[in-house]
């Protein structure tokens, strides 16, 4: 690509055809910012293209990821990035909003996802040093005010099993006490008594608060 050039490709497919070689030929730093874990819709493609790039420190690349509370949403999540930290790859849990996901290459390519649609995805790729530099400002302050993830770990979030999430989803449904039990198979008395426990985990005072609580720690995905 040239200076200033923008081009838009549809699908993981396309990326991987089109844009493929910006990502292998990362050299110095490679960023990447998103909301959760699930960027790919082919994660096949996705997994070639990575098993070409240089491996971060070792070979003088320098990879950052970040991500919301969402993408912590379950064990398999949380060991994806532990072992992502382990290659070398610092990761930290920002708890303002980001895009789908936003890449920047060398500081001189920017790839950005558009939103989940009905057809393949959008991935707009730039090399115009405005809109590079404009967006790498942006995930520099994310960055910086965001959480490490061993120390975000290490905190106060707790972590919630399937069964847990579903009385929270229920909760966030404004379902009776009788109905989300219904709906769950459970007891009423079994019911509270797991809203109970999750208040206190939440270390919420109503229900209305482990809500908002779980929705900020993402735990309700």
């Amino acid at each position: 690509m040239t200076a200033e050039q923008v081009i838009t490709v549809r699908g993981d497919a396309e990326l991987v055809a089109r844009a493929g070689h910006l990502f292998t030929g990362a050299r110095q730093e490679f960023v990447c910012a998103a909301r959760d874990l699930a960027t790919w819709s082919q994660p096949e493609a996705r997994n070639s293209m990575i098993g070409r790039m240089p491996a971060p420190g070792s070979s003088g690349l320098a990879a950052r990821k970040l991500y919301t509370p969402v993408a912590l949403a379950d064990e398999a999540s949380r060991t994806h990035l532990r072992e992502a930290v382990a290659r070398g790859i610092e990761v930290r849990i920002s708890s303002t909003p980001l895009p789908h996901e936003t890449i920047v290459i060398d500081r001189r390519v920017m790839i950005l996802a558009g939103r989940d649609g009905p057809g393949p995805r959008e991935f707009t790729v730039t090399t115009s040093p405005t809109l590079v530099s404009g967006v790498y400002a942006l995930f520099t302050a994310a960055w910086d005010a965001a959480t490490e993830l061993t120390a975000y770990l290490r905190g106060d979030a707790p972590h919630l099993d399937e069964d847990s999430r579903a009385v929270l989803r229920a909760l966030g449904a404004g379902h009776t006490d009788e109905t989300a039990a219904r709906h769950l198979g459970l007891s009423v008395r079994t019911y509270r008594r797991r809203v109970a426990e999750l208040m206190e985990a939440l270390d919420a005072g109503s229900r209305f608060q482990a809500g908002l609580r779980a929705g900020e720690l993402g735990l309700t995905g």
